[in-house]
């Protein structure tokens, strides 16, 4: 039977934290089979990695840093908190590789599963879970490599590092320590079933077109290559993307659009999304948060689109925000609760962005998933993109919110 507990510390020292941990284990001690470890980005993560693989020598270790703090059961910390998410469960198998994604993220990211399933003598087995923390930016490959390995029959879920600022100083914590470019893969065997929950907290409003142009920033040279996927939008129904975006979101970066750059603050509350599908007559959809300006109107987003692709304007408010943390952490709940089992714990992943459009609401957001998953140990970390399955498909999203919930 799996047991969860959290501890964490807050500290601008980062063996300030290490010593206020180091208490928290001797006063409630216990074994780990896994340790989730997140932490804000100005940490010394070296340090933490010292101080966790010499406190959890047995353990697969796996996590990273958080964006502008992150949440356990026990409340809200912000940038200077450690927090981690111990499981003991002798009775199930937990591996973890890392390393660097390199050229080629698809064929690292199948490398990877390999060694993590060899680590922990499951090679060649489907596991009940997959998780991920890799640095942002390669999402879509990493999925695709492992999905060569276990197609969509078994959940990919996880986030991308973050920082505060959207300035590089993400890292990605493994077992052998912490990496700033790369991949850290765990696979999950537990000894009793797990749920999952992924969907985002936004809605339609409206206006929609077609993705017309899609272009890329090839490495070391200048200009706008055109492609058939990517992340830069050059065109909506054959106009400028950026001004298509601007006339559905109201003339949000009306006054951006000259000056180009960063308009990332600006569009959370106004993300773009696609139809991923419908259940139960209700569409789910994979939003796409619009992060910078390109050139000649050209909208740049976290997440890969194609030509052909209808994109949606969307809305989010705060209250739908805080509310749908609980609605997805019930989600997965309930999946524990079919297999016959009670909740011991859970892992959450909420979208940076969301976490800075909340606000001051950020202690609703831990209420609600503590309601959600029904008053047990969990962490949650704050991302820059999410990944799930949603509708029996593995993929990555922005400004959106997964949960894995563990049964006892």
């Amino acid at each position: 039977m799996p047991s969860l507990k959290t501890f964490n510390a807050c500290a601008v020292s980062t063996q300030e934290a290490i010593e206020h941990l180091d208490l928290a284990l001797k006063a409630d001690p216990l074994e780990a089979s896994i340790v989730f470890m997140f932490y804000g980005c100005e940490h010394d993560e070296k340090a933490l990695y010292e101080w966790a693989a010499a406190s959890f020598p047995q353990a697969a270790l796996i996590g990273g840093s958080s964006s502008g703090g992150l949440i356990t059961d026990k409340g809200f910390m912000d940038q200077q908190g450690v927090g981690l998410l111990v499981i003991d469960d002798k009775s199930g198998d937990y591996g973890v590789a890392a390393g660097s994604l390199g050229d080629d993220p698809a064929q690292a990211a199948e490398s990877l599963l390999q060694q993590a399933l060899d680590s922990c003598d499951c090679t060649g087995q489907l596991p009940e879970l997959i998780w991920v923390y890799q640095v942002p930016g390669r999402e879509e490959d990493v999925i695709q490599g492992l999905r060569r390995v276990v197609g969509d029959n078994c959940p990919i879920v996880g986030g991308s590092s973050a920082d505060n600022d959207v300035s590089g100083q993400w890292s990605q914590m493994g077992p052998d320590g912490p990496l700033t470019d790369g991949l850290v893969l765990g696979v999950l065997f537990p000894s009793s079933p797990l749920g999952c929950g992924f969907q985002g907290g936004y809605e339609p409003v409206g206006p929609n077109g077609i993705v017309t142009g899609i272009g890329y920033q090839p490495a070391g040279d200048s200009g706008v290559v055109t492609g058939s996927s990517g992340r830069e939008i050059l065109s909506i129904d054959n106009e400028p993307a950026a001004e298509v975006y601007n006339r559905w979101a109201g003339d949000l970066i009306g006054q951006r659009i000259r000056d180009g750059g960063s308009i990332l603050a600006d569009t959370t509350m106004f993300p773009l999304a696609t139809d991923a599908g419908k259940v139960d007559g209700v569409t789910h959809y994979l939003l796409i948060h619009p992060e910078s300006l390109g050139q000649e109107g050209a909208l740049r987003t976290f997440c890969n689109l194609e030509v052909g692709a209808r994109v949606y304007a969307m809305k989010g408010e705060t209250e739908r925000l805080v509310n749908r943390a609980g609605r997805v952490a019930e989600q997965a709940r309930k999946a524990v609760e079919a297999g016959g089992k009670r909740v011991a714990g859970g892992l959450v992943v909420y979208c940076g962005g969301c976490k800075i459009a909340v606000g001051d609401e950020i202690n609703k957001v831990t209420d609600a998933v503590a309601e959600g998953l029904g008053d047990v140990p969990f962490i949650a970390c704050f991302t820059f993109g999410e990944q799930g399955r949603l509708i029996n498909r593995n993929v990555h999203g922005n400004l959106m919110i997964s949960t894995v919930a563990f049964g006892d």
